[in-house]
């Protein structure tokens, strides 16, 4: 299989197939993990829609269901976790650069909270576009 630029390379490759699920068959010819995981990337990467993955990448649809399956089930955090903790244990993370970026930020001025009064609403007996004051929106000693 030659590699295509964005592809795992095969360092990235050995590291990860490590924590995948073992390949197994389920009636069909089984589309390796390795370009399953390439036409993930590939979809990231450009933002393509499914349907629209080269052909190099096998079946858009296995690419697809592989994805959302390991999505739900919870694989993508278990490969994360597991990666980072071989990385940590190797030495490769550098923690000393690690932040937390503590910037405000500031909401809408819409998004201030709710209105503290009530709206004044029109009598039944008012002219119809006019708002006339109810004696409850009229603040005391008002009138």
């Amino acid at each position: 299989m030659a590699m295509e630029r964005g592809d795992l390379t095969h360092v990235e490759w050995a590291r990860l197939k490590l924590h995948l699920p073992k390949s197994g068959q389920r009636g069909g010819r089984w589309v390796s993990h390795r370009k399953v995981i390439n036409g993930i990337l590939y979809r990231l990467r450009t933002g393509v829609p499914w349907r629209d993955l080269p052909a190099r990448l096998g079946p858009w649809k296995t690419v697809y269901e592989r994805h959302r399956r390991w999505s739900a089930d919870g694989m993508w955090d278990r490969i994360f976790a597991a990666v980072l903790a071989d990385a940590d244990t190797e030495g490769r993370i550098d923690w000393s650069m690690v932040s937390v970026d503590s910037t405000p930020c500031r909401a809408h001025q819409h998004a201030a909270g709710a209105r503290k009064t009530a709206p004044r609403v029109p009598r039944k007996d008012a002219r119809p576009g006019c708002i006339v004051p109810t004696r409850d929106s009229v603040a005391p000693g008002a009138a």
